[in-house]
């Protein structure tokens, strides 16, 4: 289904379908020999939501590398793992920099208020929308989970006045920050938005803040990027899901966020899917690995000078 103007999902559908993706691939991931993410969360969470095919690749009922194949997104798995632990190192790296005050807007089923390490004295915000914040804090209370930092949810949709309502619920703008938009500027919200998005972010972030995300698009409006997009669709639906992702983004340029973020003022530095599989000690991307819509997608760390 399209996007259109004020369109609303949870966590089984449309955007939020994409989140219970992420979390059944962390949880997938968690349980290998050598888990470059621990994340004991994520399988419960995607149960919550109930979506079969994610259920059974979280839980170990379902080879990740058959469906891999047949939704034509090789090492998806992987790709998600290597994604969750940059940010994981970035935050890391933060925290060892002094940032005690932290963002992750759009938050879906991040659990990293729950999983990480944070130094005392390290308020972590959450933003997204009502249903997804309560399902997330409700679940995560049955299974007995306890924040391990002072966690403060912001619940409101980034297309709403979010600034206004972080500040209200404590965020200082005078200190340093920490902020993630992980699998955000994406394709998912209109370029417009995007720019508003970070323009609103930068008069918040005091010198020394940090921003991290992925960004570019998964479907450039190409024949190629079309036809992977329909073979994905086809895939999923074999699966039991009907999922159109590419369809879920919207059309034209989007941003390049670190060169948005050099113009203001930031320090930045971009990274490709490959240096995440790198760094997280995975087998690189082969060359046919390094063709479908994933690797269309960049990375940027940045710091507020």
């Amino acid at each position: 289904m399209a996007r259109t103007e004020g369109d609303t999902w949870d966590l089984a559908n449309s955007v939020g379908a994409t989140a219970t993706m992420v979390a059944a691939a962390r949880a997938a991931a968690t349980r290998s020999p050598q888990p470059v993410v621990t994340d004991e969360y994520a399988e419960p969470l995607v149960r919550g939501v109930g979506l079969d095919v994610f259920t059974r690749l979280a839980g170990g009922e379902l080879d990740s590398d058959e469906l891999e194949t047949a939704v034509g997104f090789p090492r998806m798995v992987d790709t998600f793992a290597a994604r969750a632990r940059f940010y994981d190192d970035y935050f890391a790296a933060a925290g060892k920099a002094g940032l005690r005050q932290v963002v992750i807007v759009a938050s879906g089923l991040d659990s990293r208020g729950y999983r990480l390490a944070w130094p005392a004295g390290t308020t972590v915000y959450e933003v997204d929308q009502p249903e997804v914040i309560a399902f997330k804090a409700a679940t995560l209370s049955q299974i007995g989970a306890a924040p391990t930092a002072e966690l403060r949810t912001i619940g409101i949709d980034l297309r709403d006045d979010w600034p206004a309502a972080l500040q209200a619920a404590g965020f200082d703008p005078a200190t340093p920050t920490a902020w993630l938009a992980e699998g955000v500027l994406i394709g998912f919200l209109p370029p417009e938005a995007e720019v508003r998005l970070l323009d609103a972010i930068t008069p918040l972030s005091a010198e020394g803040s940090r921003f991290a995300a992925d960004f570019g698009t998964l479907n450039d409006g190409s024949p190629e990027s079309q036809e992977q997009a329909r073979r994905t669709t086809e895939g999923w639906r074999r699966h039991g899901l009907d999922l159109d992702i590419a369809g879920l983004t919207y059309p034209g340029q989007h941003t390049d966020v670190a060169a948005h973020l050099g113009g203001d003022g930031w320090d930045t530095t971009t990274f490709g899917l490959n240096d995440l599989f790198i760094a997280a000690s995975l087998r690189e991307l082969a060359e046919a690995e390094r063709q479908g819509a994933a690797n269309a997608i960049s990375f940027v760390r940045a710091i507020k000078t």
